[in-house]
């Protein structure tokens, strides 16, 4: 019986993954099976790191809000503002309101001032 040569299809299955785990460290990016496993556990990371990351920004800027409206001097809290702007109908999101307070505190004083009125 002559001998089979095998297809290229398997080949280029395996370099494909071996070309995204080439930065790992040691027989994570040499052998296939522990490259199959690190890939799968990999993109698991970075689907739950997605939302987690989305989480943790938020979380910066309601403390970077709530930090400086309660610097102020005023008993102004961060849920008051947040209440009193959707009372008022003012569309700002906490990314944009952080950006101010932090670049700008006298802009989020006035919006702050405009608010209470």
């Amino acid at each position: 019986m002559t001998r089979v040569r095998r297809g290229y299809i398997a080949r280029r299955r395996r370099t494909k993954i071996r070309l995204f785990a080439s930065t790992f460290r040691g027989a994570h990016s040499r052998l296939t099976r522990t490259i199959t496993q690190q890939k799968m556990r990999a993109l698991v990371s970075t689907h739950r790191d997605r939302g987690r990351q989305k989480r943790d920004f938020r979380r910066l800027w309601i403390t970077r809000i709530n930090a400086v409206t309660r610097g102020s001097g005023v008993s102004y809290s961060y849920g008051r503002l947040i209440h009193d702007l959707y009372k008022r109908q003012l569309l700002l999101n906490r990314k944009i309101l952080a950006q101010i307070a932090i670049s700008n505190r006298n802009c989020l004083y006035m919006i702050s001032n405009e608010i209470i009125k």
